[in-house]
């Protein structure tokens, strides 16, 4: 008879299967009408080459209204906003940023849903966030990051599409750290 050897410590808990194979995020819901889309840059003699936005990956059929890049300093945070009527699609192309998303919708399958991805230039990744879906984003690194938007629709000067609360809000349920 094999004995068995006492190897874990106090409270230790064996972890969930997070990734397939393919390396497929599992047990991961999304928010409804969340999409995302990882992508592998390609190697080549002088550096590598990352897709960003491809119509053909099929994650909207929204035209591009303007495209922008947000710069955020090491451990910068932008939160909390969302949009009425603009589609956020959002790519981060230098660092690493974590992209927070809470549906509010009431009339939504997944009201009161959080979100969180860790995407930059080692995971890169493009992800939809549509209207209404409150959104913001950290540097949680010490080092600089920035991300490109491919809006829908183009920022309106005289009448932004934009609706902000305080980053400590009580009312989202997830705290920056």
């Amino acid at each position: 008879m094999l004995e068995t050897q006492k190897w874990t410590v106090a409270n230790s808990i064996k972890d969930s299967k997070s990734i397939t194979a393919q390396w497929s995020l599992t047990n991961f819901a999304l928010i409804d009408g969340v999409s995302v889309k990882e992508v592998k840059n390609v190697l080549k003699n002088n550096g590598h080459l990352t897709e960003i936005y491809r119509q053909d990956w099929e994650l909207d059929d929204l035209p591009v209204g303007q495209i922008f890049q947000v710069s955020l300093n090491p451990n910068g945070i932008s939160a909390w906003h969302a949009h009425e009527i603009t589609t956020d699609r959002i790519f981060v192309n230098t660092g690493s940023i974590k992209v927070v998303l809470y549906d509010a919708r009431e009339d939504s399958s997944t009201y009161g849903m959080v979100n969180e991805f860790r995407c930059g230039a080692l995971r890169p990744m493009l992800i939809i966030v549509p209207p209404k879906v409150w959104h913001g984003v950290q540097n949680y690194t010490s080092e600089p990051a920035a991300l490109l938007n491919i809006v829908d629709k183009a920022y309106q000067y005289d009448d932004p599409d934009h609706w902000r609360i305080p980053l400590d809000s009580p009312e989202i349920p997830y705290k920056f750290s």
